[in-house]
């Protein structure tokens, strides 16, 4: 992104297929666009119960990192660097995303189920401590390019910064934002402060409304599914308490979709969209 943050992406791994899932999305999209993979593993209580199990050091962790990163190089010819650094995946993923003004975090998860570190309500915790945006991605691979991206509008309450973060990653990724809002008068003001800020930033993009009644989220997944969009772009709500976050909710059923499609992640923070994204 046009940004003052750095040619980035973070991919924090457990080293199991999800997560290699998604270093190899990295990897791809940083080969086009000229971007740098950063590798990290959080060597928590978890990695050290690990590791005396098998009897092995924490050099198997750096090992385990570079054997990775050679793989990555070897296939996408990028640039990629490691680290690992002890702390706990729910604070020190976010800390170094911010160390290294990353643009964006890659993070694999398992869904809902699965026992492996960044799982589930696991991976919501990590991705509403960040102030970089986060992309959710499940164990299904997806093309090297992103060409579509689905921005789900349902209320007048913060699409600025959804909208502003959309802009950016259209113009730097050349993609189309196809929005997709709820039908009725209510938003009218809305689409139009979108369109028009699309507009004047020559971002490519459709428009359609769902259909009246019925699960705006189904809704939202079988247009993504049916259009073959790359990602779904929403904002999550990190001042929501624990419980409620987690449990069944909007935010929840779109980033564990069953089609498994990568989901950007956006925290509505003040502080966040506007240091980060250009005016």
């Amino acid at each position: 992104m046009k940004t003052d943050r750095n040619p980035i992406f973070l991919v924090p791994t457990d080293f199991s297929e999800v997560c290699a899932n998604a270093a190899r999305r990295a990897a791809s999209l940083a080969k086009d666009y000229n971007y740098k993979v950063v590798l990290l593993h959080v060597i928590d209580k978890n990695t050290l119960s690990e590791l005396k199990k098998v009897g092995k050091g924490l050099d198997s962790v750096n090992e385990k990192l570079q054997e990775l990163a050679k793989a990555l190089v070897s296939e996408f010819v990028i640039q990629v660097e490691t680290i690992a650094q002890e702390g706990d995946i729910f604070t020190t993923i976010a800390e170094v995303a911010e160390d290294l003004h990353a643009s964006l975090i890659f993070l694999g998860t398992h869904g809902k189920v699965g026992m492996q570190k960044v799982t589930g309500s696991f991976a919501l915790k990590v991705v509403t401590s960040s102030e970089v945006p986060t992309i959710v991605v499940q164990k299904r691979p997806f093309g090297q390019r992103i060409s579509k991206i689905v921005m789900p509008i349902t209320s007048d309450a913060g699409p600025w910064a959804k909208t502003k973060w959309a802009a950016s990653i259209a113009r730097e990724f050349d993609c189309t934002i196809m929005i997709y809002h709820l039908p009725g008068d209510g938003l009218e003001d809305v689409i139009t402060m979108i369109t028009n800020h699309f507009q004047v930033n020559d971002v490519k993009y459709t428009l359609k409304a769902s259909d009246k009644g019925g699960n705006f989220t189904k809704q939202v997944l079988d247009y993504a599914t049916a259009e073959n969009a790359d990602m779904i772009l929403i904002l999550t709500d990190p001042d929501k308490n624990f419980s409620s976050f987690f449990l069944g909710n909007y935010d929840e059923d779109i980033i564990f979709n069953a089609s498994q499609i990568p989901v950007m992640c956006i925290n509505p923070r003040d502080f966040n969209w506007k240091k980060i994204v250009p005016r």
